[in-house]
This record gives C-alpha cells, structure tokens and sequence, in this order.
C-alpha cells in the first residue's frame, strides 16, 4: 500500500533535523523561505544581535494576519537519557520524536503547508504575513522584540496574529491561548556585615534582617485575579548566603524571585509595593529588575471565534479560552496591537527528554490554520 503523503510531517522532519539550538537558526529559516518564495511571498531578514528574523508577506492591504513561530529549541540535556538522537527525527508508535518535534517546529510547519494550500486556491483578502524568530528561548531580546519594533517604525499594524506553541493540553483543539501573564523578576541582594558568630554585635546578620521582610512579602495578597486570570503569583527561586563555615556570620544574602502577574497589576506597582515593604523593613539592599512580558489579553472578536469555528470544523469539539502557563511572543505581538492567540499541538513533552508530537495531529492542525485563513482572508 502506497503511504498516505503529509506534508506537514516531512517539513517537521526537515526542520528538526537541522540543530537549531537558541539564538541558532540552523537554516530553518532559509528552508521556510524557500517555500515561501515559491508562494510569492516578499521576503525580508530582519536580523540582529545574531538572531535570525524572517518577514515574509503576501498580498497588501487589511486585513493583516501573522502566523508567528520560533525556530530555536532548548538544549538537549543528557544525549544518553533519550532514546533517539533528538536531532534525527525519528517515528515511534505513531509519535515523531525530536527536540522541536512539539515546540514549535511542527506548528512552523503546519502554518507553511496551510499557506500552501490557502494559496492556491485563492488570493488574500488583504495581507498574509510570517514573522519566524530564532529566539524565543533563549533572551528574546534580539528576536520578535526587535523585529515588531522595526516594524511597528514604519507604521505597519497588524490586524491578527496566530503564534503556533504548544497550546493543547491532552488533545489537539482542546483549547486556545488568548493572554499569558506578565512576569517580573528581581535579583535582591541584602547587605550586611560580616563577622564571628559568637560577636554579633560587631557583624550585622543579613539573614535575620531578611527573614522578616521575606515572611511579608510571601503572606502578601498582590491582588484579586479576574475572570481571565489568577490572583498574581510571588515566587522564590533562589536563596543563598554564608560562606560555607559555621562560625561566621555573612556579609550578604541573596535573593532571586519571580512574580507572574494578571492584569489587575502593573510592573511599576509591583516594584514600588516590594519596595515599600523592603524599606520599612530598615534593609540596606541592592535590586537588579528585570521584565521578560507584560500580560495580554484578547478580548472575544474575529479571531478567536475564527479559531473556536475551525477548530470545532476539524475536530468536533469545542476549545476552553486558556491564559495559563508561562511567557511567549505573544506577548510582543498582542502590545503590537493585533488580536493574538496560540493554538498548536499537545504540549505535555516540550523542553523534556523524548519530546514528541502525535504524527496524526500533524495535518488537522495545518487544516485548523487553513480555516482561519479562510474566515479572515
């Protein structure tokens, strides 16, 4: 028997092959582009800072649609721990095994082979357009960042976008990604004085003027949450101090943490409300912040009930409207202005050993994106 062809499963294949560990793009782009400058696609590299940034658009006008995705991947971890090479794609039980195989180069992949099909029926009611990165794991500095900054310089907006993540929770469909929440870290460092444990009053403990501080910003209620989000989340990731003897007090203690945060706060309120508490608390300290994201939300219109449609047309079900799990370029996307969700495959092995996805999830998924295309174009 002839084998059914997919094309979707032989991009995924070519792209995994290709050792895209992040910032390298390893070429995935230029094997993208060269499917797309078949299509007639304008192409355009906006790279920076050793990232690789592909523009390709097709047709001109409103509306725009961007299907978005990234080529790097996560590192491997141990060679040994997985049962194929990661980078040679590899079918196992009706699952094609590598590292990207889940996150995101079968979403590249199915958004390609849609735009093929899409296009050879009919010409856009407006402007298709990719945006593809190759760091998004990584620092997301120089990748979607940059690109949407240089674009958003000469007045291009956006109309849609569908970024291509692992968003499915057990089954393909189950549901859509329409905001992700912000996050906001700190590298805290309290300053002491070091000194002999058994003179404390010639040191001064940068532990015990921590530990009450810290006890109030565990117990505090950052806010209420809505109906799209949870409460916002403080977390500690890191804490360490000492030098590793037992008879001297530290000149320092330092602190790494995190908050993930909804909508009903802002980064600015979040830095002056831990501020406040680490100041009443007579800390003398050093605060290094970083934000990765600021949260989003898509509100109900065209596109998500575009997605909840062509979903339900492929698969039969009906999608729950999701905003958990962590950032995404998304992000960049939604403050660009366009209405933004992610769909794509089941997620339950991405960043791990034997990251896989579901081969017979590979062509419903590209079908899911035709539709949209459909409905908005």
């Amino acid at each position: 028997m002839t084998p059914i062809a997919n094309p979707v499963l032989e991009l995924t294949r070519a792209l995994i092959k290709r050792r895209s560990l992040t910032p390298d793009d390893a070429g995935c782009c230029e094997l993208i582009a060269e499917r797309l400058r078949g299509l007639g696609f304008t192409l355009e590299y906006i790279d920076a800072g050793g990232v690789t940034n592909l523009w390709a658009t097709r047709g001109c006008g409103a509306p725009m649609l961007i299907l978005a995705g990234h080529t790097d991947v996560v590192p491997t971890g141990p060679l040994e721990d997985w049962d194929s090479d990661p980078f040679e794609p590899t079918i196992r039980n009706g699952l094609l095994y590598g590292r990207g195989a889940a996150d995101m180069k079968s979403g590249l992949a199915a958004m390609v082979c849609a735009a093929e099909r899409f296009l050879a029926r009919r010409e856009p009611r407006g402007t298709l357009a990719f945006l593809i990165t190759s760091d998004e794991e990584g620092a997301a500095r120089h990748g979607t960042r940059h690109a949407v900054e240089v674009l958003r310089s000469r007045g291009i907006r956006p109309h849609y976008a569908i970024v291509g993540e692992a968003t499915a929770a057990a089954r393909l469909g189950d549901r859509i990604v329409i905001g992700r929440r912000g996050s906001l870290g700190c590298n805290l460092r309290v300053l002491g004085r070091q000194g002999h444990v058994a003179y404390p009053d010639k040191a001064d403990n940068p532990i015990h003027r921590l530990a009450p501080a810290l006890a109030e910003l565990v117990a505090t209620r950052w806010d209420e949450g809505n109906a799209h989000f949870p409460p916002t989340s403080f977390q500690i990731s890191n804490l360490h101090s000492g030098t590793g003897a037992n008879n001297v007090i530290p000149g320092h203690a330092d602190l790494i943490f995190n908050f993930r945060f909804c909508t009903e706060s802002t980064a600015e309120d979040l830095k002056t409300r831990v501020t406040e508490i680490l100041n009443r608390h007579g800390l003398r300290y050093e605060a290094d912040w970083w934000l990765s994201g600021e949260p989003f939300l898509t509100r109900d219109g065209e596109l998500i009930q575009a997605a909840q449609a062509s979903i339900a047309d492929i698969t039969g079900q009906t999608p729950t409207l999701f905003t958990g799990g962590g950032t995404s370029d998304a992000r960049f996307l939604a403050a660009w202005g366009a209405q933004t969700v992610e769909i794509g495959p089941v997620n339950d092995s991405i960043h791990k050993v034997n990251e896989h996805v579901a081969i017979a999830d590979l062509m419903p998924l590209s079908m899911i994106y035709e539709r949209i295309l459909d409905r908005l174009l």
